[in-house]
């Protein structure tokens, strides 16, 4: 039987510059759920090269982000303090909206048996929608946590999670899941 592990996605300061105050202790306590009960977790973020050199002009998004953002040497790209990785967690880079854009994300989730992903993170119209399809095409099982997501446009999210993401998957909030979580130990 394969495992679950979630996927903390895009909680980086430049994100989180456009969110309410109360979205990053949502986020922590999915992280923390995930920790006490032994799933794993798997910190995506992005990151370019230096000067965007990997960020095509045409690119609606990276293309018009300016070159000295997200970058390794960008303050606002590191993972927020308050869910940085423990250790013997990994980071997987990214260098596009989807988790599995430029990176051995799928080799390392074939690798360690991980069937089920559960996504939390920033934002539900970017990372979370793209990964959440993506992952569903490659056959993953699905859950959203739906209080662990935002988006800066508060409408968009809750059309997404109800109307869109659980046509693809489960939608659950942190409770939700953690109570499958302690049923199931």
């Amino acid at each position: 039987m394969s495992r679950t592990a979630l996927l903390l996605m895009d909680i980086q300061g430049n994100h989180l510059a456009h969110l309410p105050d109360d979205y990053l202790p949502r986020a922590v306590r999915a992280l923390d759920t995930a920790r006490a009960a032994g799933v794993p977790v798997i910190h995506v973020a992005l990151r370019l090269r230096h000067g965007h050199t990997d960020a095509h002009p045409r690119n609606k998004i990276f293309g018009a982000l300016p070159h000295h953002l997200f970058t390794a040497d960008d303050p606002g790209a590191a993972i927020h303090p308050d869910v940085a990785p423990a250790d013997g967690e990994m980071v997987v880079h990214k260098n596009r909206v989807s988790a599995f854009a430029g990176n051995n994300l799928r080799q390392i989730l074939a690798a360690q048996d991980i069937g089920h992903l559960v996504l939390a993170g920033i934002s539900t119209s970017g990372i979370v929608l793209s990964t959440a399809l993506q992952a569903a095409d490659l056959d993953h099982r699905v859950t959203v946590l739906s209080d662990a997501c935002a988006d800066p446009d508060p409408a968009l999210h809750d059309t997404l999670i109800n109307e869109v993401l659980a046509r693809r998957g489960e939608v659950a909030t942190i409770d939700e899941w953690a109570g499958t979580l302690t049923a199931a130990g």
